[in-house]
């Protein structure tokens, strides 16, 4: 049978931790008055003469009278206080004279009566919470429906002409920068229209939108009232930022007078996007108003299985009356949290899911699909697969003298690179299938944190499935294009297969239908599309920490030019395949892939500066600025060996170095705090051993220095080149995958002490007087 404790541990929102019964303290305090009350059991008195039969009798019959004693007295009294400084209620435990010497009894009811008030202090703070966003959803929801019915009757009335048929007319406010309006101009309506108009207008400053100048509106020629109201979306993706300069995206709406009594349109595309919002609020609430149900649930139960541990010592029963006081407080009282639930479910299936209940609930409580064992059995498949085809191809290599000095070079160039593309890719997914096993291990939300849907986020055996069938699938082709080279085929289209595999493996990235991953893969095309388009929109921190991916897999691009560049000259006959190891075009695309993943998180960092004005970031970017400067003296010494170049590259790789190792130590991971009660790491652990961060500190310095073999130009042949490159490029893979899991550490314990467990998403409708 599981203890409670380990149960509790595995059951209890991570975010809310410290804000649980701490029960491991309070069976502590239980152990301690165990072992204070062994010496009084030691010393009972024993009479001269042995046991006899009746001696059992009287035992029970005393026992049975006592408890029945102490059944009528109250052995506690569990009091009410109000707080002096505040009206929250607190607890306080007198005890009777039975336990008035104790000091560990005492110390006991005193942690009890602290955890209790904790409980209920959070409780309240989180429900009062709720029920806040609640009201304000609810005004949201309501402003949202007034302004479709507004929208409808205008469609009724209205006929637009063809220039306003598909987008309003805009007018941007010249003391803002991101914020744009919607004019909703004249129209020729008639008295009843108007009085209409007003009444809606009405409603919707009833519930909570204040119009621009609502005590003395201003009236256009037809007698109706001008109104301003500001459609707020957060410009989160590039294709909203983008739409929003070409003034497509959110705008306010505002009620001004336009001549002709054109452009009084709203836009339908926006209403549909508030629409989205809301719903994704709604289900938000709804989430967070089962955790803290759960939240309850759990506490009440711990609660429950304490005092019966220390009735089970104390030999008394006093459980019924502390936990009588426990049910009637504030925590387990209320059922506002439960009557909220029912509210949002009822109005989450009448507005977002046509009266259909079963719809809704997928909605409001997604299942989490659990791992198939089949998924488990094709790993095991692949893996074996894989190990299989690369022997085979290491047996035929060397058979058909593949490597000898005469082939060595065309088949190397043509070879090597497609296959560092997709080891590099594999050893990636490996890597993060390792970060996602701890990650649920050590109960890290990365699905919160990354805001990815729990319903379709990849699990570790998906990520470790991947990884085999890409190996799988690599090695076949290597081993097809060998047997085909060694037969005598036409060299050109055999070096064609892997290309084809390439591009075969591109297609089923971009491919619509709904086979191996799609919403995976389809998130990795938007993480990276965001990426590109850093400079336009709100970094996330998917986004960011995407791009820190990129900044290790430098090699595995370069090596993605180099095959792009062997397609096009031995497929295509473009250009002489030497042109891809040499010359000036080759130069140039090796300098913008040396520094453009850096290039791409500096301005991720300038962007997340401009949005929280936190001269943070502009350190982070000084931090990736450095590394640019250091990749491109390495280039450059690649090509120009010198004495110069070498002091040039000493000097800025290891500035770079310091400046990473720092920002990965202090920033990213939180160590090298000296206060810390954890000699140099950080307050809050996650891992219980700490010999594991200090040997992890140590493996980061280790592999942050491995630039150094690139600049000592070992004398060896071009497939010991080549293997020690793709050694490094491994090396650098594994850091990263290192680093991930004590980056998302980090993140998952600012979390904690924040107690952010549930998404907050923006609204869409404010007030237009806000911005002054």
């Amino acid at each position: 049978m599981v203890k409670f404790s380990k149960e509790l541990e595995a059951q209890l929102i991570p975010e809310w931790k410290e804000a649980f019964v701490n029960y491991k303290m309070l069976k502590k305090q239980i152990k301690k008055i165990k072992l204070s009350r062994i010496p009084k059991q030691q010393q009972a008195p024993q009479g001269d003469f042995g046991y006899s039969i009746f001696d059992s009798i009287r035992l029970l019959t005393n026992k049975f009278f006592s408890s029945s004693d102490n059944n009528k007295q109250n052995i506690i009294q569990v009091r009410r206080k109000m707080m002096e400084d505040s009206e929250e209620e607190i607890y306080e435990t007198e005890l009777a004279t039975l336990f008035s010497e104790e000091d560990e009894v005492h110390g006991f009811f005193g942690r009890l009566d602290q955890e209790l008030n904790k409980v209920n202090q959070f409780y309240r703070k989180q429900e009062s919470e709720f029920l806040e966003r609640g009201d304000m959803l609810t005004k949201q929801l309501q402003i949202l429906l007034d302004l479709k019915q507004i929208v409808t009757h205008r469609r009724r009335k209205n006929h637009p002409s063809p220039r306003n048929s598909n987008v309003g007319s805009f007018h941007r406010s010249p003391d803002q920068s991101s914020n744009y309006s919607e004019s909703i101009g004249e129209s020729d309506e008639t008295n009843s229209e108007v009085s209409q108009m007003d009444e809606v207008i009405s409603t919707l400053a009833k519930n909570g939108v204040n119009f621009v100048n609502s005590a003395t509106r201003v009236k256009t020629k037809k007698g109706k009232p001008k109104m301003a109201m500001r459609i707020d979306i957060p410009a989160t993706t590039p294709t909203k930022a983008i739409t929003a300069v070409t003034s497509i995206l959110w705008e306010d709406l505002v009620n001004s007078p336009i001549k002709d009594g054109y452009g009084e349109f709203i836009n339908k595309r926006k209403i549909q996007y508030a629409e989205k919002m809301i719903r994704s609020a709604f289900v938000e609430l709804y989430k967070g108003l089962g955790l803290l149900k759960t939240y309850s649930s759990l506490n009440v139960v711990a609660f429950s299985k304490i005092l019966k541990k220390f009735d089970k010592v104390a030999c008394q029963t006093t459980s019924a009356s502390y936990l009588k006081e426990v049910k009637r407080s504030h925590f387990i009282s209320s059922d506002k949290v439960v009557r909220l639930m029912d509210e949002v479910e009822s109005i989450f299936t009448k507005h977002f899911a046509s009266n259909d209940r079963k719809k809704a609930m997928k909605f409001l409580r997604p299942q989490v699909h659990k791992g198939s064992h089949m998924t488990t059995f094709l790993v095991g498949l692949c893996t074996g697969c894989f190990v299989s085809l690369f022997c085979v191809y290491a047996i035929l290599a060397h058979l058909c003298g593949i490597f000898s000095p005469n082939t060595e070079s065309s088949y190397v160039q043509a070879v090597y690179p497609v296959f560092s593309v997709f080891a590099l890719l594999s050893l990636h997914l490996f890597m993060y299938g390792c970060n996602l096993y701890m990650w649920k291990a050590t109960r890290i939300n990365h699905n919160f944190i990354f805001e990815f849907s729990p319903t379709t986020a990849l699990k570790h055996r998906d990520a470790f499935l991947m990884c085999t069938t890409f190996m799988t699938a690599v090695v076949g082709a290597m081993v097809i294009h060998l047997l085909l080279r060694a037969a005598g085929f036409f060299p050109a289209n055999v070096d064609a297969i892997p290309g084809i595999l390439l591009l075969f493996f591109i297609a089923l990235l971009i491919c619509p239908l709904d086979i191996f991953y799609r919403p995976t893969r389809f998130c990795f095309i938007r993480v990276i599309r965001n990426i590109i388009c850093s400079p336009f929109y709100k970094v996330l921190l998917v986004d960011f920490f995407m791009a820190d991916q990129l900044t290790s897999q430098i090699p595995l691009l370069r090596h993605l030019e180099t095959t792009s560049c062997h397609i096009l000259s031995r497929v295509f006959k473009t250009h002489h395949p030497e042109t891809c190891h040499s010359g000036r075009l080759y130069m140039e695309i090796t300098y913008i892939i040396s520094f453009l993943p850096y290039f791409w998180r500096a301005l991720q960092c300038v962007r997340r500066w401009f949005d929280d004005s936190d001269v943070a970031h502009l350190a982070n970017m000084g931090k990736y600025v450095s590394a640019m400067i250091a990749a491109a003296a390495r280039v450059t010494y690649g090509r120009q060996d010198n004495y110069i170049m070498f002091a040039i590259v000493i000097i800025t790789s290891a500035m770079a170095t310091i400046y990473q190792l720092y920002w990965d130590f202090v920033k990213d991971w939180g160590f090298l705090n000296p206060n810390s009660t954890n000699t140099w790491l950080r307050d809050d652990l996650v891992l219980k051993n700490k010999t594991i961060y200090y040997i992890s500190i140590a493996l980061n310095v280790v592999l942050r220095v491995t630039w150094v073999e690139s600049v000592m130009h070992f004398k060896v042949g071009l497939i010991q080149t080549r293997l020690l490159d793709f050694l490094l490029a491994s090396l650098e893979v594994i850091r990263r995958g290192h680093w991930n899991f004590y980056r998302l550490e980090n993140e998952h314990l600012n979390n904690v002490g924040h107690y952010r467990a549930v998404k907050t998403v923006p609204l869409p409708f404010r007030d237009a007087d806000s911005d002054s």
